[in-house]
């Protein structure tokens, strides 16, 4: 594992996630390896202190798995069947959140949707953590503001909750996938909620889903 700069004092908790996340996303954490608090503190030139509440919010986020005597794991990357089933899980839950977003349209709602458009103008081109976590984020941002848009809390936690978003973006750039398909796809699921236009959100949202599902699934294992 390559040596990690020293976290900056002045946002020392912040520092510490992004740096454990990208050791987990970039693979210099593998999937099942064990995660040594003392290791990472030493690793980071930190204390133990903002690696506990690190370590416990990456487990919130799925990243990471904890076991009694055993302590942290990284998570294992899902399976095919595994991809498949949240994929199912979406396509029932997110293409009636679009159509629903449509109908309930503003001025307002419209304006968040156009800037979270405009918070990743072009897909990153490295691989590695530090390169696309902008993208990352804004793929759960803009889902999460679809589902919020929609009305329904129940939809929105439940897609919160399935922590299958970091995953799958350990699994994409892993495989050397571009983000240019999802910006494309976003931008259209864009245009016809904010045009008001019910069908046609929920049909982009729903060719949008599949078409990412296929994409995993069809890569090499």
């Amino acid at each position: 594992m390559g040596r990690v700069p020293a976290a900056r004092r002045s946002v020392l908790t912040e520092d510490v996630y992004e740096r454990v996340k990208g050791l987990i996303m970039n693979g210099d954490l593998e999937p099942g390896a064990r995660v040594n608090i003392y290791a990472i503190a030493r690793l980071l030139e930190v204390s133990q202190t903002p690696v506990r509440e690190v370590l416990s919010a990456l487990e919130s986020e799925g990243l990471l798995t904890k076991e009694a005597l055993r302590g942290y794991s990284v998570a294992p990357l899902l399976t095919p069947a595994q991809i498949a089933d949240l994929y199912q899980l979406r396509l029932l839950l997110e293409p009636w959140a679009a159509g629903r977003a449509a109908e309930l349209m503003t001025a307002e709602a419209a304006e968040r949707v156009r800037a979270e458009l405009a918070s990743v103008p072009k897909a990153p081109q490295g691989t590695r953590y530090e390169d696309y976590h902008g993208l990352a984020d804004h793929d759960a941002r803009f889902h999460d503001l679809i589902a919020e848009l929609s009305g329904s809390g129940a939809v929105r936690e439940s897609l919160r909750r399935t922590h299958g978003h970091l995953h799958l973006f350990r699994i994409e750039y892993a495989g050397g996938r571009d983000g240019d398909p999802t910006l494309a796809e976003h931008a259209r699921i864009a245009e016809a909620v904010m045009a008001g236009r019910a069908e046609a959100a929920s049909e982009a949202m729903r060719a949008h889903l599949a078409a990412a599902r296929d994409r995993f699934l069809q890569m090499e294992p």
